[in-house]
């Protein structure tokens, strides 16, 4: 229920140890119950989680009233799956750590929401896996960036118990050295990894949107070494008042590292906004805050049955919409037409396009975007004029079931006839789906170039400065 505190405590183990109590309850966040919660799950319901149950994610770690919205983006997404164990690694803030790694590993944390137990069999397997880890409790007092993401664990996963890890180097040797104990820890666990970390710090609002961007583009890559080198060569530009580009470096690159690991093949960035953006942010000196996700993208089961009952429901939704102005209501308990997903729809008459209109976002029911589109395809596609009741039964629909988008960092990974095409360059963009390419002949070459026409950007706009995103799609029509 909306507001109400989850009790962390009344959970069915008891572990007994010692307890961390909150260090930053009542200045970073709440410390009134009843406040904490209600301001959580206003941030947790802006909006709904998009498709996809995270092996990791990136999660910031401000105060709330400037990070707490990016942070939510993150941890709805864990609504999507099945979880018992959060491990959440931070980088130090204070003092130097002893060694290089510091997992609390018994007992339990404390916030206003109440105590979440830590897993003390997979936290001290950690200890044992290596002489760099070690349990150092005193690293941990006073330290806010594990602290500030309990209470929405609490909100969303109060089952779940943590294992919280300090960083206080992150060299290579460290970062594996870490990500290899979790990869032989983790194995069958219901376990997400949680990298808290801030973004850029202190540059102006209009260096962070560069610095940030170029951050998590390399992030959304899945390359730990290509974030190294952006976060190097970043910091070599000497952007004025830039002191880091990621506080959590070494938590992000082992969460990469464990997520490639465990399985993730796509890396979706949720949200991203920066301390001005909050009504209490100095645009001069800001701080960056990503939500980002690691998951693994199985498609869904589009049988023959749902693929029918898709075209019929938007061609349906198109008679109806082009004699009364309304869409029809569609009630269905099928989680596969109930799947978060994006889609286009294409209307041919005759052999000949007619309107073509998709929505790219997973965030809507693969149905609903369906209905949606259908309507936009036939009545707002600016090519052409909006089809009319007559036509429609003359017309043909196609229905395309998107991938998530994958960045891209060399044309050569394009699959013609399997993959289309996202490309982003100066504000403009430009889309084609995978069938494209094999209706037009068209090698990977004419595919880039048809791409650039298709955002209205000049030829051979690929080959430098521009984005290019990949994906798949399960295409069927009537």
């Amino acid at each position: 229920m909306a507001g109400t505190p989850v009790a962390a405590s009344s959970t069915p183990f008891a572990p007994s140890g010692r307890v961390r109590l909150p260090a930053v309850a009542g200045s970073w966040y709440p410390a009134d119950p009843e406040e904490l919660a209600q301001m959580i799950d206003g941030m947790l319901e802006a909006e709904g989680p998009v498709d996809g149950a995270p092996l990791a994610l990136i999660v910031p770690h401000a105060g709330y009233v400037y990070s707490g919205p990016v942070a939510a983006a993150s941890f709805r997404q864990l609504r999507n799956g099945e979880y018992d164990v959060a491990v959440i690694i931070a980088t130090d803030h204070q003092a130097p750590l002893s060694r290089p790694v510091s997992v609390w590993a018994e007992g339990t944390w404390e916030t206003p929401l109440g105590r979440i137990p830590v897993d003390a069999d997979l936290a001290q397997a950690l200890v044992r896996a290596d002489p760099r880890i070690t349990f150092d409790p005193d690293a941990h007092q006073g330290e806010h960036p594990i602290e500030i993401e309990l209470p929405f664990l609490q909100q969303v996963c109060p089952q779940c118990r943590i294992v919280p890890i300090l960083m206080g180097a992150d060299d290579e040797e460290t970062v594996r050295a870490l990500a290899d104990a979790l990869l032989r820890a983790l194995p069958g666990r219901k376990a997400v990894v949680i990298a808290s970390s801030d973004l850029s710090h202190y540059p102006s609002r209009e260096d962070a949107l560069k610095v940030d961007g170029a951050i998590l583009a390399a992030i959304e890559t899945g390359d730990p070494d290509r974030v190294r080198e952006t976060v190097a060569a970043t910091m070599r530009r000497g952007v004025p008042g830039l002191v880091t580009c990621a506080c959590g470096e070494g938590p992000i690159l082992v969460a990469m590292r464990v997520a490639a690991g465990l399985g993730a093949d796509t890396v979706s960035v949720l949200r991203y906004a920066n301390s001005a953006d909050s009504p209490y942010g100095d645009p001069q000196q800001v701080v960056g805050y990503g939500a980002v996700m690691f998951w693994r993208y199985v498609p869904p089961d589009l049988t023959p049955a749902r693929r029918e009952a898709l075209l019929a429901l938007a061609r349906r939704t198109l008679e109806s919409h082009l004699t009364d102005g309304t869409i029809p209501a569609y009630e269905t308990d099928d989680p596969h037409l109930l799947r978060p997903s994006g889609a286009f729809v294409t209307v041919r008459e005759d052999g000949e396009l007619r309107g073509c209109i998709g929505h790219l976002r997973a965030d809507t029911p693969l149905y609903r975007v369906v209905q949606e589109m259908a309507v936009a395809a036939a009545t707002e596609d600016p090519r052409f004029p909006p089809l009319t009741r007559e036509e429609l039964a003359r017309v043909r629909l196609e229905i395309s079931v998107l991938s998530p988008f994958r960045r891209l960092t060399d044309p050569a990974q394009i699959e013609v006839g399997t993959h289309g095409l996202l490309i982003l360059k100066g504000g403009q963009q430009g889309l084609l789906l995978p069938q494209v390419a094999v209706e037009e002949g068209w090698d990977r070459e004419a595919f880039l170039e048809g791409l650039c026409r298709k955002a209205g950007l000049p030829a051979g706009c690929w080959r430098e400065g521009a984005t290019l995103y990949a994906f798949t799609a399960v295409v069927f029509g009537e």
